[in-house]
């Protein structure tokens, strides 16, 4: 099974770049959009409608904010609209789960922190998170949350790390947030666990891939039974849709 994920800083500028195009060509059984910046009601035209997929959307409620989307070649037993948080951030279009019969995959669009008020609301969404995601880890069921987590986890994850350590994103809460993932609820970075290298990014905050320093800030994020079943991963560099760039991985799964 293959996942192609992605952060598109508005879905309209992205097709107008060649996205669904690039996209027909890849082989995915599910792709996951995050940041669309548009209503569902802006999304009839055929292109964000690919031949082959169900397509599936979920907005803010408020022109060009937020929004994410999944496509999948197999109709899901369920379309999820966000986690339960009870201050409802996650309903905020940033949070679309499809279920299957024993997994599930999510995308995921996390807060981004620009002043002290954006950081205490990314800091409580990532803490009921971590509540939702130690709770379903206990679940009979297959786990892969596809996203924009807004944040990096490693030295290696950060071009000029040093530059960076008081930055939103790479903050020393945000770095054992994702240590408690990874090594206390035993979720797993499926990236990281295929390839090591130390030149691979996915985010560029200067608005443009390449220019300045670059982030590993999109991950496949799975739960521990599928830690085997990771066979590939790549970030795709020879295309430009947007300050991210995709994010392709391979799974020994079927849905």
């Amino acid at each position: 099974m293959r996942i192609v994920s992605l952060s598109v800083d508005g879905v309209h500028q992205a097709a107008q770049r060649g996205l669904y195009d690039w996209l027909a060509e890849q082989d995915a059984d599910i792709i996951c959009l995050q940041d669309l910046r548009s209503l569902e009601p802006e999304l009839d035209h055929p292109i964000f409608h690919p031949d082959g997929y169900y397509s599936y959307f979920f907005d803010s409620g408020t022109p060009h904010e937020n929004g994410v989307a999944i496509y999948t070649r197999n109709q899901p037993k369920a379309i999820i609209f966000g986690m339960g948080f009870a201050n409802g951030e996650d309903m905020y279009g940033r949070y679309l789960q499809a279920d299957f019969e024993r997994l599930s995959v999510g995308s995921l669009l996390a807060p981004i922190a620009t002043d002290e008020a954006s950081l205490e609301k990314k800091v409580q969404f990532f803490d009921d998170m971590q509540a939702h995601l130690h709770k379903i880890s206990r679940k009979r069921r297959d786990f892969i949350f596809c996203g924009n987590w807004g944040m990096a986890h490693r030295r290696a994850d950060v071009q000029n790390w040093q530059d960076h350590q008081d930055n939103p994103g790479f903050m020393r809460h945000e770095q054992r947030w994702l240590d408690q993932l990874f090594n206390e609820i035993g979720y797993v970075d499926a990236f990281r666990r295929v390839v090591k290298d130390t030149d691979e990014f996915t985010w560029w905050p200067s608005g443009t891939v390449g220019e300045g320093d670059g982030w590993r800030t999109d991950m496949q994020i799975v739960s521990h039974g599928l830690k085997n079943r990771i066979e590939y991963g790549a970030i795709n560099k020879n295309v430009n849709f947007s300050s991210h760039l995709p994010l392709m991985m391979d799974y020994d799964l079927e849905v």
